[in-house]
């Protein structure tokens, strides 16, 4: 089997230049109009949509969402985004563009093209430096600080109109012409875009093919054949009536987030900064306190040696949250790199079959012997392991307070809230400790709280283990330069101390600090870096001088996350709950995707998760059965 072929990876395209224009080999047509590419897109897709106007009376808090078959260069997709700026909708508005392609372009391939379009360099720029590693999937890119979001899919097409949750208000359906690729106007895709549409849905394509106007009109849109753009003599225009009946959804009016850890406030200031008034509450005095006011915590995910629905979870995941704490960099977010560490004979084979059976691009991770591992670390390591170079380590508690500062997130620390009682069509949170709080949807961020919170008997498969770490500080270590992973963690050095952790402790309660703790910590830490710890001083009497943090993650029967909609026993949804909880170790990497995913949900904007990982967080796996409302 070719290396290339092994998932996640994904085929680049394959371009012929000819006189800087490209040109698919595989499908032997270009990307965009010899003459004047940028021209072409405005005029087909922007003129022919009424996108200028209709951009211009999206409401404050609104949003408009574009689909498009072919992503190519993203061309039209940056003209898009400049008429966007241009016709300048209330700053918390968001631009949805939902585009597919089955072979994308390479980074450096991207680059080229996009420069023969100077104007658009500020977006271009913009987009490269979030363009996605080419693994398959849905890759959802925030840009324009949240006033434009893309959701790529790499994959095929129909497939992906298949997985993704989206209501279109305008089509591109671009790609290359109809006698190059057939594959993408088969009558079961037009089906797949007229169930994507709602009432006044437009579209516009480049083609004029009798064949495809046909198969339009059988799904029910009004088109004509208008003028083509410079020697094209046709091209094909067309609208969705409105249908009696037709109930839009409904997005988020006031929303009470309860649990100011890393999910909460990743969620409550998603919810503002798209335009949601938000209540943040929480039982502690300040935002980060409990499991997120750790000093340190590793970005990472241990992805399956099986390419599967769960690897893929961790894989979004771990690359949407790399992109996301970009603009922190040097504040809170330290991408040092990662090494996931052959700790042991066990994991060293573990390594070998995952790196046999799947293709990784490099910008992802790969392979290092001991040697380029120690090199990589600035300490040094018995064994190899897989290099991540995108990775490294959060100060969450900082993030934390920097994300709940916005004017629509309304802090409520020292509330502790005891029950959600259903009230005229909203929710009433109940405690003591703080005002009383009234929003039209909750959501459960409370860790292993939530269970507590949740508005239903019943026993939920959710459960809490204790998990304490150590603060080493230089005089009992030899610090690495980037995180190591294996056993335990241990973090680089930040104003004298570095963190190793945490221990798995599943039925201890108790929230102090232990010394047998502290010593369980440094024995995994010695055994795995052997040499790391001062030499001249046994454990015991280091364990003894030492200091850590104690917290309680939440984690699943399955340990998988929980992000969505509340269902309760009988299949049914619990009107406006949602949970974002059970994130267990990797919540600083589930945490930015899954809080994007459920800010989609809370108000009605198009999903960053494709149907079969939406299945993998659902809610209904929690419960167990006899439930009723408490």
């Amino acid at each position: 089997m070719e290396r290339a072929s092994l998932p996640p990876q994904i085929e680049p395209a394959e371009l012929l230049w000819r006189d800087g224009i490209p040109e698919s080999v595989r499908f032997g047509d270009l990307y965009f109009n010899r003459e004047n590419g940028l021209e072409e897109a405005r005029y087909v897709f922007l003129q022919h949509n009424q996108l200028p106007e209709r951009f211009g009376r999206v409401q404050a808090g609104g949003h408009f969402v574009i689909a498009e078959a072919g992503f190519g260069t993203g061309l039209n997709f940056l003209a898009t985004w400049q008429a966007w700026n241009e016709h300048k909708p209330d700053q918390a508005s968001t631009l949805h563009f939902v585009s597919v392609e089955r072979f994308p372009l390479t980074r450096k391939d991207l680059i080229h093209a996009l420069t023969l379009w100077p104007e658009l360099t500020p977006f271009a720029k913009e987009l490269i430096e979030n363009y996605p590693p080419l693994v398959r999937g849905v890759h959802r890119l925030i840009l324009d600080e949240g006033r434009v979001r893309l959701t790529l899919y790499f994959g095929d097409i129909l497939e992906a109109w298949e997985a993704l949750e989206f209501r279109a208000d305008a089509w591109f359906l671009d790609g290359f012409a109809p006698a190059c690729n057939p594959q993408m106007w088969l009558d079961k895709t037009i089906t797949q875009v007229r169930a994507h549409s709602k009432p006044g849905t437009t579209l516009a394509t480049f083609t004029s093919v009798g064949r495809i106007k046909r198969a339009l009109a059988d799904a029910g849109f009004r088109v004509e054949k208008t003028r083509g753009f410079g020697r094209k003599r046709d091209m094909l225009a067309g609208l969705l009536p409105d249908e009696v009946g037709f109930d839009p959804a409904a997005g988020a009016k006031t929303v009470a987030v309860i649990g100011a850890g890393i999910a909460g406030c990743l969620l409550a200031r998603n919810l503002a900064d798209r335009g949601v008034e938000v209540t943040l509450v929480d039982s502690a005095s300040q935002p980060g306190a409990a499991a997120s006011g750790n000093r340190q915590g590793a970005t990472y995910v241990k992805l399956g040696v099986e390419f599967n629905d769960q690897t893929e979870l961790g894989l979004t995941s771990l690359l949407f949250s790399q992109r996301f704490y970009t603009p922190y960099r040097d504040r809170y977010w330290h991408p040092t790199g990662l090494l996931q560490l052959a700790w042991s004979p066990q994991e060293q084979d573990r390594q070998q079959r995952f790196l046999r059976r799947n293709a990784y691009p490099a910008e992802i991770l790969y392979p290092v012997a001991r040697e380029e591992a120690s090199r990589l670390t600035g300490i040094q390591t018995q064994t190899g392991g897989i290099w991540f170079p995108g990775s490294g380590w959060l100060e969450p508690a900082k993030l934390c307070k920097a994300l709940s500062e916005h004017a629509l997130i309304t802090p409520a620390f020292s509330s502790n809230v005891e029950r959600l009682i259903p009230l005229n069509g909203k929710w009433r949170l109940t405690g003591s400790g703080g005002p009383e709080i009234i929003a039209d949807r909750v959501v459960i961020c409370a860790g292993h709280l939530s269970p507590e919170l949740i508005p239903l008997k019943g026993e939920y498969r959710l459960k809490s283990i204790r998990g304490q770490v150590t603060h080493l500080t230089d005089k009992a270590l030899q610090t690495p330069k980037a995180v190591i992973c294996g056993a335990r963690y241990l973090n680089p050095m930040d104003d004298g101390v570095a963190v190793t952790g945490a221990t798995f402790d599943l039925r201890d309660t108790n929230p102090e600090t232990t010394r047998e703790s502290h010593e369980e910590n440094m024995k995994a830490l010695q055994d795995m870096l052997p040499g790391a710890l001062d030499p001249e001083s046994s454990l015991a009497e280091l364990s003894g001088q030492v200091e850590g943090k104690v917290a309680f993650r939440c984690t699943t029967h399955d340990y998988q996350p929980v992000a969505g909609r509340l269902y309760g026993a009988d299949g049914k949804e619990l009107t406006d709950i949602y949970l974002l909880t059970g994130l267990g170790s990797k919540g600083l990497s589930y945490a930015p995707l899954l809080a994007e995913y459920v800010a989609d949900q809370l108000t009605g904007q198009p999903a960053c998760l494709p149907s079969r990982l939406v299945r993998r967080v659902e809610s209904r796996r929690i419960h167990r059965s006899g439930m009723a409302l408490s």
